[in-house]
């Protein structure tokens, strides 16, 4: 394989993986709306790997368009589709259409295209109000909680329903944080960030009064919220891992939990920003937030044992590179 449709390749998951692809020989083409993201991520994306990167704007939902633009492909990596949880509450039909319009859109090219392979872009969220701490893949899926997260369920059932020409493999992200470690790529949110390290950035870089702690009475080692941190670097190398594995697999489909194996708590994440960057952040404690789940993180022993992966980076990695970032948005 060497030619692989990247889409919403110019976003915080995507140019990180496109980097991790090039770095590996791949040849990824990319589409993008530019909805969530920047033109100028392409540069970056080339400054980092020395390569062109072949790039088209196109809306993933537009099947005829994609197909006609592109020359053959090998494989997808498909991760275009709104993210924001509190946004998917107040536009529900907006979440759907778009998240599962693209999806349905891409396997049509997928299948024009012969690609052998199509890496899906999942989440944590899957396992809706779970009362497991420490979820694996043989974890029930839960209650959908909010839109985006039915999304990545039915998404998720629309890709092991269907019979597909291509191996497919679900990876369920944990909570992506960091960034390249040049600052020239990270994470760029549009207003009020909806992700806690971009809050915590934003707090420090003086763009935002304070960030609120939702809540420090849960039954955790210091009352706040357990989650899997896992360097967005990391997570970019597991696709490229997933790649790799999808050309022996025997199975149809497969599916992996994406995070580093631990969980930390939400003052732990803070504490080590300030530690790792020698600042104090303006941070106060509030009430819970609604649909907040005590604790998350995943088991890491099928995606080690199958795909080779393991994660690298360790939290204060991931707290100095968001704040390297942060601060080269600053030129």
């Amino acid at each position: 394989m060497n030619r692989i449709l990247v889409t919403g390749g110019l976003g915080y998951i995507g140019s990180h993986t496109c980097v991790a692809l090039i770095e590996a020989g791949y040849h990824p083409v990319v589409i993008d709306n530019l909805r969530n993201t920047r033109i100028s991520v392409k540069q970056a994306i080339e400054e980092i790997t020395g390569k062109p990167l072949e790039f088209y704007q196109l809306d993933a939902k537009d099947s005829a368009a994609v197909s006609s633009s592109i020359e053959n492909i090998d494989g997808v990596i498909h991760f275009a589709a709104l993210k924001s949880v509190g946004e998917s509450i107040e536009k529900p039909m907006e979440y759907y259409t778009e998240n599962l319009e693209s999806l349905l859109s891409i396997i049509q090219v997928a299948n024009e295209k012969k690609a052998k392979s199509f890496i899906f872009s999942s989440s944590a969220t899957v396992y809706g109000d779970t009362e497991e701490s420490c979820v694996t893949e043989e974890t029930p899926l839960g209650k959908p909680l909010n839109p985006y997260g039915h999304t990545k369920i039915l998404g998720e059932k629309i890709l092991q329903s269907g019979k597909q020409k291509f191996k497919t493999i679900v990876l369920r992200y944990f909570n992506p944080v960091g960034a390249h470690e040049s600052a020239k790529i990270g994470e760029l949110p549009n207003g009020i960030p909806n992700n806690l390290v971009p809050y915590i950035t934003q707090t420090a870089a003086g763009k935002r009064e304070k960030l609120t702690v939702f809540g420090n009475n849960y039954a955790t080692k210091d009352g706040t919220c357990i989650r899997d941190f896992i360097h967005v670097v990391d997570l970019a190398e597991a696709h490229v891992a997933a790649l790799n594995y999808s050309e022996e697999m025997i199975e149809t489909v497969d599916v992996f939990n994406v995070g580093t194996g631990k969980g930390n708590t939400v003052l732990e994440l803070i504490e080590t920003f300030e530690k790792v960057n020698k600042l104090k952040l303006n941070y106060s404690i509030g009430d819970r937030r609604p649909g907040d789940i005590e604790a998350i993180y995943t088991a890491t022993s099928k995606i080690e044992s199958t795909l080779g992966w393991k994660a690298k980076k360790e939290l204060p990695t991931s707290m100095k590179d968001s704040w390297e970032w942060e601060k080269s948005l600053w030129k």
